[in-house]
């Protein structure tokens, strides 16, 4: 298995810390990655890392690039239609039991370019490609590229090419919807190219009715500027409200925008400001949010990682990392056994995503859909707050030891570097 050669698909968080690990366990080993986009996508919203990934980034020497270039955001302060504080949570300090501010609070963008900087000079990145269809061997798996059309064979196919992946849809012998579960939320990300939070560095979060949250968190560009995110919450009942925010999704990101100036610009806060904004950035981003509730992780030499097998917003980059850590460190145990690789990764990485996904109906129960809804959920947020039972109760289960759920991650002998 020293001559180990995989296929990659998707760039992203995934299949870079997977391609990170797996060189570690088989330095020699050929690795290609293909990437849709025509260039690395280094955008996006904030992400968090949490549990065992937390462990993860500093086996991978990473947790003093990400603190670095982390937004430096101290908690998230909920605000009213006035912009008047309502209460605020802050940042616990902790790695192993965090508050809604990560101790690892990170854009996307920067977190990709850490995780893939060390390998790109050791795998094979193809842009502008994908995966069109494949065939199941003997001798590995026989990938067909959707642009080239040339065929290839691997010893393993990882599909890490998110909540839509073609590659999962075709393991399952269905569509790459099927597996999709609507958490009933549309997002908009973008950059307002002025300091909205004037200086400060906790994040602020408002509602309005109908589940329409706007969102503003700290930028640490010294040119001033804020990320903005405009949350759509939908009932499972309201259909007419996601079939006008799918309808808009389709068609692209001008229609999408033109929705969002008509749903919030009333409001109230810096909506106004807001929505200008929007139409002045350059890195508009939307998406409709779901799990991925998939049956299985693996079929043959072709496997789930990240997004593609088990989406989960919230704590989705996290499972990512730990899942590529996993699945890299169970071929490392295995050599020469990717079966039994894969079935390890199954039986161990399904059940664990399965239940971080959680409850449906977090989503609406945080972000009520009347003024009722709202208030109350504002008082119970003051009062948690006003009392310092958060403080308290984080303090309380670090005392007995009840810290985030973690991944039971065996203790891989890897190869010394």
């Amino acid at each position: 298995m020293s001559k180990l050669n995989v296929l990659i698909s998707g760039s992203g968080i995934a299949g870079s810390v997977f391609a990170f690990w797996l060189l570690r366990a088989y330095p020699d080993a050929t690795i290609t990655i293909v990437e849709r986009d025509p260039a690395l996508r280094l955008t996006g919203a904030s992400v968090d890392i949490r549990s065992s990934a937390v462990d993860i980034i500093r086996w991978m020497g990473a947790e003093e690039e990400i603190r670095t270039q982390s937004t430096n955001e101290e908690g998230m302060q909920v605000v009213d239609v006035n912009g008047k504080p309502v209460a605020t949570l802050r940042a616990t300090g902790r790695s192993d039991a965090q508050s809604m501010t990560s101790e690892f609070e990170i854009f996307r963008g920067a977190l990709a370019k850490i995780f893939i900087a060390p390998v790109l000079d050791r795998v094979d990145v193809i842009f502008d490609e994908s995966v069109e269809r494949f065939e199941q061997r003997d001798e590995g798996v026989a990938v067909t590229f959707a642009k080239s059309q040339e065929t290839k064979t691997y010893d393993l196919l990882v599909a890490a090419d998110g909540l839509s992946s073609k590659i999962r849809g075709m393991m399952l012998n269905s569509t790459p919807q099927d597996q999709i579960y609507d958490v009933g939320v549309h997002i908009a990300y973008f950059t307002v190219k002025r300091d909205l939070l004037k200086g400060s560095l906790l994040a602020q979060g408002y509602s309005a009715t109908r589940g329409r949250a706007l969102f503003l968190r700290p930028d640490p560009d010294p040119a001033g500027r804020t990320r903005a995110v405009l949350m759509t919450v939908t009932t499972r009942g309201d259909t007419a409200t996601k079939d006008r925010l799918n309808t808009a999704l389709r068609n692209g990101n001008e229609s999408f925008m033109k929705l969002m100036d008509e749903m919030y610009h009333d409001i109230g806060w810096l909506a106004p400001e807001v929505l200008h904004g929007m139409r002045e950035s350059d890195d508009f981003y939307c998406s409709h949010l779901g799990q991925i509730r998939s049956p299985k992780l693996h079929d043959g030499r072709v496997v789930l990682l990240g997004d593609a097998g088990y989406a989960t917003p919230g704590f989705g980059t996290s499972l990512a990392i730990i899942g590529a850590y996993f699945l890299a460190g169970e071929l490392l145990t295995h050599p020469g056994d990717i079966p039994t690789a894969l079935r390890r990764y199954d039986d161990m990485m399904l059940p664990f995503a399965k239940d971080s996904q959680g409850s449906s109906g977090a989503m609406q129960l945080f972000n009520p859909q009347t003024w009722w809804g709202i208030w109350i959920r504002n008082t119970l947020f003051a009062l948690v707050t006003w009392t310092r039972l958060d403080r308290v109760a984080i303090a309380l289960s670090s005392l007995i030891g009840f810290t985030e759920k973690k991944f039971p991650l065996p203790d891989y002998q890897w190869p010394v570097v």
